[in-house]
């Protein structure tokens, strides 16, 4: 397949370790430019990728002659970039949070679909290993049917104390466990949520959804962890449970400066590697088909939420197939 050139808008944490290092690494995928305005971002993408060119807006960027852009900027300019790049006809690849609100989202869908141009949220997470192990048990029935399903990502309090941008925990953690659950399990039915504040911008959020199909899940995200995190994943079935205690390593060996390209499969070794190979960059391949127009493991993204199989030219969503 011909080789399809990513441009990258942002490059600061989620664009140098989250997006960068995964678009070099995958087949058929080229890192063709990058829009960063400051001089150290500027460093930093030349130390890393040399030769990789900067641009000082998407506008120039897209003028480069890209086939389709990852957005990983602060969390209240996903939207008008989003538009923006749809504006020119580019796929657009949107970190999470997608949006600060629904109708936000909506917006965006919208000018995607009369546009006819490609559009997803950036769901790594999808491809942890941990996950794609706790997929495999559920649809192997060696847990009979699930009933239950618990998921917690929490952390100690950041150095710098609780982000107050970003949208929030909720929409930070839990962007990944509430998509997970509807993954694994299906719409829901019916939500009950906390979020717990403690005075300062909430560090705790738990929420409840009990999925159309009958499981019910239990979702925390926490950034105020005093003690030992509780189970990564938990899965009650009716002929026994599963429980996974590690988290996927890919994250953490790719922030500590870690890629597919330099380590292979060994990347995100560990006690979560057993769990099965690492999988990230399975998503920047999934997005070059699809800009190519191979269809096998994408989907449409609906504002309800439904998914049905994705045709050219249609906001979408990638997915483990």
């Amino acid at each position: 397949m011909e080789q399809v050139r990513i441009g990258l808008v942002g490059y600061g944490k989620g664009g140098r370790f989250f997006h960068a290092p995964l678009i070099t690494a995958a087949a058929c995928c080229e890192l063709a430019g990058v829009v960063a305005r400051s001089a150290e971002r500027r460093a930093d993408l030349e130390r890393d990728h040399p030769g990789t060119p900067a641009y000082d807006d998407l506008a120039q960027l897209a003028a480069a002659g890209v086939d389709a852009v990852a957005i990983s900027t602060p969390a209240d300019t996903h939207v008008p970039l989003v538009l923006e790049a749809v504006s020119l006809g580019l796929p657009v690849v949107c970190d999470k949070p997608f949006a600060l609100s629904s109708a936000a989202a909506r917006q965006a869908l919208a000018a995607a679909e009369r546009a006819g141009v490609l559009l997803t949220a950036y769901q790594n997470r999808r491809f942890d290993a941990d996950l794609l192990t706790v997929r495999a048990v559920v649809d192997s029935g060696e847990v009979g049917r699930v009933t239950r399903f618990e998921s917690r990502i929490e952390q100690f309090t950041p150095p710098g104390g609780i982000p107050s941008s970003g949208g929030g925990i909720l929409l930070d953690l839990g962007a990944h466990v509430v998509d997970q659950a509807l993954l694994l399990f299906g719409p829901a039915s019916s939500v009950y949520a906390e979020l717990v504040d403690a005075g300062g911008p909430p560090g705790r959020f738990f929420v409840a959804i009990r999925h159309a199909g009958g499981v019910v899940s239990h979702l925390t995200g926490d950034v105020t962890l005093h003690g030992a995190p509780g189970p990564r994943f938990r899965v009650f079935g009716t002929a026994g449970s599963y429980d996974v205690d590690a988290f996927d390593g890919q994250a953490d060996e790719l922030m500590a400066g870690g890629s597919p390209a330099a380590s292979g499969d060994a990347l995100g070794s560990g006690a979560a590697r057993a769990l099965g190979p690492p999988a990230y960059r399975r998503y920047d391949q999934a997005l070059a088909q699809r800009t190519r127009g191979l269809d096998g493991v994408l989907h449409l993204i609906r504002p309800c939420g439904t998914r049905t199989r994705c045709r050219a030219g249609r906001p979408f969503l990638i997915t483990e197939g």
